[in-house]
């Protein structure tokens, strides 16, 4: 089983990378199943449905969110659709699911969605925990999980403490891959940061000037999305049918 988990579509034009690469990037590498991160895809805060039937037209098969889930109002309208995944430590009762069981080649494919709680700026609950009642429910075969944190000690802290539980753990949000790709002793895939799919001359994904005069004035200056040439982040891993171990952790950067 092939997965490819894309990091985060940062505004329309890292939507249009996406639409442009996907399905070469499916087809030469036999890609079996797809999870996007959207929660940035409209203008770099949400999403929209327009976006979300995008997505659904290139046949991406799991939808994971973040901190800017609510962004867009349109969500709404097709949050409890079976690709649509949501933060699951979000409060309880929220609408949406935080995990989702797809089937794909007679393997069942739970895929949860976490988000991490420093330097967030969102209340939630501990992902930790959360996602211990998760794993004692979930009957899958294979499980994934989307850990939307910004701490990378956050994020390499939930790679042990799932690391023989899940198949694959992988970071996102930060917008900037990581080199730590590894397969764990126990066959646990793992990378603390997949990237985005944004614009390539940016400040993860928005426009330079702009970031540079928050940072040197400290005052808020409105963000803007980054134009120009995108690249597309994501990663790929191979899982063993027979065992459930991972085989291969393979980053992507296709510009």
């Amino acid at each position: 089983m092939k997965v490819l988990a894309v990091g985060d579509i940062v505004g329309e034009n890292g939507l249009e990378k996406l639409k442009k690469t996907l399905p070469d990037i499916v087809e030469s590498e036999n890609i079996d199943f797809v999870i996007v991160n959207a929660e940035n895809s409209a203008g770099g805060m949400g999403i929209t449905k327009q976006i979300f039937q995008d997505l659904l037209a290139l046949k991406v098969n799991a939808i994971t969110m973040g901190n800017h889930t609510w962004g867009k109002k349109d969500i709404f309208s097709f949050i409890d659709h079976k690709t649509m995944i949501r933060p699951a430590n979000y409060s309880k009762g929220v609408v949406g699911k935080g995990y989702r069981i797809f089937e794909c080649k007679g393997k069942r494919i739970a895929v949860i969605n976490l988000i991490g709680r420093t330097d967030m700026n969102v209340l939630s609950e501990n992902p930790f925990l959360v996602v211990d009642d998760i794993l004692k429910e979930v009957v899958a075969d294979y499980i994934f999980v989307d850990f939307h944190a910004e701490a990378t000690a956050e994020k390499i802290a939930m790679k042990y403490y799932l690391d023989g539980r899940v198949n694959v753990v992988f970071g996102t949000h930060t917008h900037v891959q990581t080199a730590d790709e590894e397969i764990t002793e126990n066959g646990m895939g793992y990378i603390t940061d997949i990237g985005m799919t944004g614009p390539v001359k940016s400040v993860i994904g928005m426009d330079v000037n702009a970031s540079i005069k928050r940072f040197v004035t400290s005052l808020p200056e409105r963000y803007k999305l980054a134009e120009g040439k995108c690249e597309l982040n994501g990663c790929i891993f191979e899982i063993d049918d027979e065992n459930g171990r991972t085989k291969k952790v393979i980053r992507l950067n296709r510009m």
